[in-house]
């Protein structure tokens, strides 16, 4: 992905349905952004604009509920535009792509990704969810609000340095370790098939899953090892309901769908000295 950026912006008017309109740069030209979340977004000026929902008002107010927590890098929400679309500020900054850059798989970009999705759920535990209408089913225990599609292609870093979480469209409640096992699959890295930057020996991977949830401060590896497989089948399901015959897509499945069967094979191999480093 290119280099994004997420500058705060006030809204200007609001409409009928008391969401804010954003009118700072009207007229000015949109530009595709890669990935965007589900349905993808635009660059327009020094915002972020997508597709709404129902499921947008909710978005906006947990947005703004982690700023005020002081959750560093969170996109300002501003409302609607004059077209009805979702906007958000812009994070500066630079957004990996697939495949990643060899710095992102260094130690303390593990680690800090970790330690930021730790204080988004410790922040998101407060959030008042009356009236709360998400894109993504709940899944219980709902402990926290999980952001849902943790990977670096959605991580804003600057000079190496990891400084946000965006594209929070698919934000849902769920169990931290729901997030964590994601995250775990895309930047311990834990997917031959559909993860991987290339091969990783299995004793690296138990030692960055073991430095990932050390980071984070819980739940344990083996805990966060269970969760892999359900979530990436899910991720498998969801997927293919979408797909419409894309053969992309339906690729997209069979990797999640052989990754989940290789964790399950390896996990007691990936948690055998997990914590003895």
């Amino acid at each position: 992905m290119s280099a994004r950026a997420r500058n705060a912006l006030a809204p200007a008017r609001r409409p009928r349905d008391d969401r804010p309109v954003d009118e700072t740069t009207a007229g000015a030209a949109e530009a595709r952004l890669p990935g965007g979340g589900m349905g993808g977004a635009v660059r327009s000026g020094d915002t972020v604009r997508r597709a709404a929902g129902p499921w947008t008002p909710t978005i906006q107010r947990f947005l703004a509920h982690l700023r005020a927590a002081g959750v560093p890098g969170v996109p300002a929400p501003l409302g609607v535009d004059d077209r009805g679309r979702d906007v958000t500020g812009l994070v500066p900054g630079d957004v990996p792509a697939y495949p990643m850059p060899a710095w992102v798989w260094q130690d303390d970009v593990l680690g800090a990704a970790a330690a930021l999705l730790r204080r988004v759920h410790d922040a998101s535990a407060s959030f008042d969810r009356g009236g709360a209408v998400w894109r993504l089913p709940e899944r219980e225990p709902a402990e926290v609000i999980c952001h849902s599609d943790t990977s670096p292609d959605n991580m804003v870093f600057r000079d190496g340095r990891l400084v946000a979480l965006i594209d929070w469209d698919t934000a849902a409640p769920g169990p931290r370790a729901w997030d964590l096992a994601y995250l775990a699959y895309r930047l311990v890295p834990l997917g031959p098939a559909g993860a991987d930057p290339g091969p990783v020996p299995l004793g690296e991977r138990r030692r960055r899953l073991d430095l990932l949830c050390r980071a984070y401060g819980e739940p344990a590896p083996r805990d966060v090892l269970d969760v892999v497989p359900v979530r990436l089948r899910e991720l498998a399901r969801f997927t293919r309901e979408r797909a419409d015959g894309d053969p992309r897509l339906l690729g997209h499945v069979r990797l999640y769908l052989d990754d989940a069967a290789w964790v399950e094979a390896r996990a007691a191999s990936l948690v055998a000295a997990a914590g003895s480093a």
